[in-house]
């Protein structure tokens, strides 16, 4: 088992700080640690109060950690204090795990995590260490000393923070322009990392990120990877976001990928559509249902199942078929959109409303039009895409949902009006 440190503030909320590092080891897999650095009283509405530990106490934490743990990656987040600050500094010269610097200066709330002296004190004596540093665009506006109000202002931030003495800079694009971009520079080249804007700000992301990142360094990932893979687990807990108190909702740092349930719900949905095709007398057609575990990448997040898998069969993850094409397509446009369910044959040619209520791609495969283009449009996922036969092949009907419930809901309405 490989450990990871975090340093940072304790959250009375348990939505970001000390309590979500520890959530988002937990998910990567490795064994959390910890330093207080301040207790604060704070919910998901207001920070009411922060009192900052003295710093023998945070330097007799670390001591404790560091003689007894091999650390094999850390983060710090709210140091709050000059003198936090180079305490930390101090008892981390001697180490040489990897280090991310999360420069945490305000709450999604609204309240300031910083002394006067703290954004001074950490370019002086603690970005030399880090392997990382991951300012938002408030953090990075004050670690610059520039305006980031676009990519390329994030890029020269990026630039500027790295002179500061960090070995990498992340840029995190959450508060900057329509498109969600991070820009990520480690001294030789730039990139700008794309993702999916979700549409509210979340307490404890900034946390997970930077702790994530921290426990795939601790696994021994490579930078770039631990990043991606960071910023994956991120996007999934935006996803899975959950309201526990009155103000904003929190992140789900102890996200972990459950392809137990992404198989559980395909089989059942297997069943229920054997059911509808069998209502139809089409028990003979073949088809594929295929749903995803929350920010797919490739085939092998991907489960599906097919016509004739037989009687306790159930789906794989990793095959290359058409559902998954389109599933993946989808997600590639609206992360929540995860569930495809194709009909080859009898149905797809039963079945063909002109006029449906819900909207519906027609695709030519004679005039070369790919299926993945007819998935995502022009950015708008339509509930289902018809697919003409001819030529030796077969039609194809393929109805599009967030689940396997949501497109089998869309199926049997589809099935009500072609019959209209």
């Amino acid at each position: 088992m490989r450990t990871a440190l975090t340093i940072a503030g304790s959250d009375s909320g348990g939505g970001a700080g000390i309590q979500a590092d520890l959530k988002s080891f937990a998910a990567v897999g490795v064994h959390g640690t910890s330093v207080i650095t301040c207790v604060t009283a704070q919910n998901t509405r207001a920070v009411t109060s922060i009192f900052p530990l003295p710093a023998d106490e945070v330097r007799a934490q670390l001591r404790a950690v560091l003689d007894d743990f091999e650390v094999r990656g850390a983060k710090t987040g709210m140091l709050y204090s000059a003198e936090i600050v180079q305490v930390v500094a101090r008892e981390l010269r001697a180490t040489s795990f990897p280090l991310v610097v999360d420069p945490v200066m305000v709450a999604t709330v609204g309240a300031s995590l910083e002394k006067d002296d703290f954004r001074d004190a950490l370019a002086l004596h603690l970005l030399g260490r880090a392997d990382l540093v991951t300012p938002n665009r408030h953090e990075a506006e004050r670690l610059a000393g520039i305006p980031v109000k676009d990519v390329e202002a994030m890029e020269e931030a990026a630039h500027r923070i790295h002179g500061l003495g960090a070995r990498a800079v992340l840029v995190k694009g959450g508060h900057v322009g329509k498109d969600l971009v991070d820009v990520l520079f480690d001294g030789k080249s730039m990139k700008r990392l794309p993702g999916h804007r979700y549409d509210k700000d979340l307490h404890g992301a900034g946390c997970t990120l930077a702790a994530s990142i921290a426990g795939y360094l601790a696994m021994g990932h490579a930078l770039s990877k631990a990043v991606d893979a960071a910023r994956r687990r991120v996007a999934a807990g935006f996803q899975t976001s959950y309201r526990a108190g009155k103000g904003v909702e929190i992140i789900n740092s102890q996200y972990r990928e459950d392809r137990y349930a992404v198989a559980h719900a395909t089989t059942e949905a297997a069943a229920a559509l054997t059911k509808i095709l069998a209502a139809a007398h089409r028990k003979d057609d073949r088809w594929q249902i295929a749903y995803a575990v929350p920010e797919p990448r490739s085939e092998d997040d991907v489960a599906t199942i097919h016509a004739g898998a037989g009687p306790g069969a159930g789906p794989s993850f990793g095959e290359a078929s058409d559902a998954a094409r389109a599933v993946l397509a989808m997600a590639s446009v609206n992360p929540w959109a995860r569930s495809a369910i194709l009909l080859k044959g009898g149905w797809a040619n039963a079945h063909r409303p002109k006029e449906p209520g819900l909207a519906v791609v027609h695709v030519d495969r004679a005039a070369g039009q790919a299926l993945e283009r007819a998935v995502v449009g022009n950015g708008v996922i339509p509930d289902a895409v018809t697919v003409g036969g001819g030529r030796g092949r077969e039609a194809i009907t393929l109805v599009l949902g967030q689940d396997p419930e949501d497109a089998l809901t869309k199926l049997r309405r589809l099935a009500r009006e072609a019959k209209a």
